[in-house]
């Protein structure tokens, strides 16, 4: 014990970086609360009880999914650390590394941030020269501004975007312009909206064409249809890994939220 007494500062330091490395990647992934319990009190305090669990949930969670995908992890927990800081503090770091390269990745990252901070007009003019140079035509520049124009009641302009999308790009691409046209569509009233939702659930990648057009189902008085549509998602839920539940999230709980509005 003697011997290990010089290491004592230097390994609790370490326990103590594992824990707050480990409470990023417990919050980016949604682990158990008591993961994140535990992981807070080792970082903030550093105590030996908070510092043993760092070091158990390296073992358990960090090394095994490292095994699994280094990449996919690692990339998780930058997020959480980039998710960190204020959001106006990672505007003035995106506007200073478009200035420094003005890329299509740059402005849409951009845009993007100016969008979550409720500056829509903002968001829109950062992404305008693309609109009118050689990526007037990428799915992402059409797609993102698409999704501004909605949130600025401009459905109309949304619409002429999307259907200038390559909907043989991927089939996520796919999924997303349709399920965005079909928004667009309801918006101004237009009954193609339907068809559009249908066309987006078949070969769906997300969850969320289904949840969008049973929300459409109800508000059309077409509440057996979007019951059964629900019952649909609700078995998808069951028998979904956590892995895929955690990623639909979002459209699960919509559907839960719609399910109690039938009731």
């Amino acid at each position: 014990m003697d011997a290990l007494q010089p290491y004592l500062p230097f390994l609790l330091n370490l326990l103590r970086l594992l824990a707050i490395i480990g409470l990023i990647h417990a919050v980016v992934t949604r682990q158990q609360v008591y993961w994140i319990v535990m992981l807070l009190f080792g970082a903030l305090f550093g105590g030996l009880f908070g510092l043993a669990f760092a070091a158990v949930y390296t073992f358990m969670v960090l090394i095994p999914a490292a095994r699994g995908g280094g990449r996919v992890a690692g990339q998780a927990v930058a997020r959480g650390v980039e998710a960190l800081k204020p959001l106006d503090t990672r505007i003035r770091e995106a506007q200073e590394q478009l200035q420094e390269s003005d890329t299509l990745q740059n402005r849409a990252d951009l845009a993007a941030l100016q969008a979550r901070a409720g500056r829509p007009d903002d968001a829109q003019a950062t992404l305008a020269p693309l609109l009118s140079g050689i990526y007037a035509d990428d799915p992402v520049v059409l797609l993102t501004s698409a999704e501004l124009d909605l949130a600025r009641n401009n459905p109309a302009d949304a619409e002429t975007k999307l259907n200038r999308v390559d909907l043989k790009t991927s089939a996520a691409t796919r999924t997303r312009t349709l399920t965005l046209l079909a928004q667009a569509q309801d918006a101004q009233g237009k009954p193609e909206a339907d068809q559009t939702y249908r066309d987006a659930i078949t070969g769906a990648t997300t969850e969320e064409p289904r949840a969008r057009y049973a929300a459409y189902l109800i508000r059309q008085g077409r509440e057996d249809e979007a019951r059964a549509l629900l019952d649909a998602l609700a078995k998808t839920e069951q028998k979904a890994s956590s892995l895929y539940r955690r990623q639909e999230r979002e459209w699960f709980q919509m559907a839960a939220g719609l399910r109690k509005e039938l009731k």
